[in-house]
């Protein structure tokens, strides 16, 4: 077999050992008889999936018990409704930077939900760079400041 090497945004290149794992895993996860793919996301396999990673993930970016941990299907696009619905509170205004095409979805989605200012924007440049802070027209009554930084269609 020829390897191939994925620089690309995403997925990654994933070690050896790892694939090897999940093929192995792929007909009988862990013992059970099946695969993860053909479990119920209500039956007791999945669930100690679930709580794993949920354990794991606290861990990782020690995330406080009082804190509710989401596991939701949508990537970036579903959140980019969540964003301004669970930030805006009483206000009506955001701030967003755009920085390519990612940020430009952002920002479409927002503006069905509020008032949004583009504060900086790098589309003269074709989005080859991150506009400077110093030139960032902030309103102070936005109740928040979104910032992709990681513009992986264009590479910013």
């Amino acid at each position: 077999m020829k390897k191939v090497y994925n620089f690309s945004a995403g997925p990654a290149t994933l070690p050896a050992e790892v694939l090897k794992k999940a093929q192995n895993e792929l007909l009988d996860w862990n013992g059970s008889g099946m695969s993860v793919m053909e479990m119920s996301h209500r039956g007791k396999e999945f669930l100690s999936i679930a709580v794993k990673a949920e354990s794991d993930l606290r861990e990782l970016l020690s995330i406080p018990s009082d804190y509710k941990v989401l596991f939701l299907q949508g990537g970036a696009s579903q959140q980019f409704a969540a964003i301004p619905l669970n930030l805006l509170g009483d206000k009506t205004k955001a701030d967003y930077i755009n920085t390519g095409a990612w940020s430009k979805k952002a920002i479409s989605e927002a503006k069905k939900y509020c008032e949004v200012n583009v504060a900086a924007s790098s589309e003269k440049e074709n989005f080859t760079t991150v506009p400077s802070v110093s030139n960032w027209k902030l309103n102070p009554e936005a109740a928040y400041l979104h910032y992709t930084a990681n513009e992986t269609i264009g590479g910013v």
